[in-house]
């Protein structure tokens, strides 16, 4: 469970990051509904009675989140439609624990957000077995190997001149 939790968590950060970093800061008044596309309102459309007294920064994100659904394939929306329904499975205290940890991402330097990207990119590129066999050498690792471990990636990433 904690495998697909992890993994859970890096699907969430791998599409949610890019689309965080070309958000800007949120309009200190409210978007009218009124200025939303047709599409949006439509796919908006529970919310209209509540648009006014929504806050400004909700509203941004819903009209954001309207036009990244409105710009997908229908491939993408089913994916995103999988990923939404297993959120929604898990426990509140796991979905909790991957918003912290999110945060915590979102606090790391620039340069560590992109080490954390290229790491999950590599390692979501391996065979299963081969990320299994990482995975399981993972947890049976004490911290000081984990330690270890991550300080030679990291040596290697250097090596290739990232």
């Amino acid at each position: 469970m904690r495998w697909s939790l992890a993994l859970l968590c890096a699907s969430l950060l791998a599409v949610a990051v890019p689309s965080l970093a070309q958000q800007s800061e949120p309009p200190a008044s409210g978007l009218a509904w009124s200025s939303l596309s047709g599409q949006q309102q439509q796919l908006l459309g529970k919310f209209q009675g509540q648009w006014d007294q929504l806050p400004p920064q909700r509203q941004q994100a819903l009209a954001h989140g309207a036009d990244r659904w409105l710009s997908m394939s229908p491939e993408q929306r089913d994916s995103a439609r999988e990923r939404f329904q297993t959120w929604q499975r898990l426990p509140p205290d796991q979905r909790s624990l991957i918003r912290q940890r999110w945060q915590h991402f979102q606090s790391l330097p620039p340069d560590e957000q992109r080490e954390v990207r290229q790491n999950y990119r590599f390692f979501s590129r391996l065979p299963p077995q081969q990320r299994a066999q990482l995975r399981d050498r993972w947890l049976r690792a004490t911290p000081m190997q984990r330690q270890q471990m991550l300080q030679m990636q990291r040596a290697r990433a250097h090596g290739r001149g990232r």
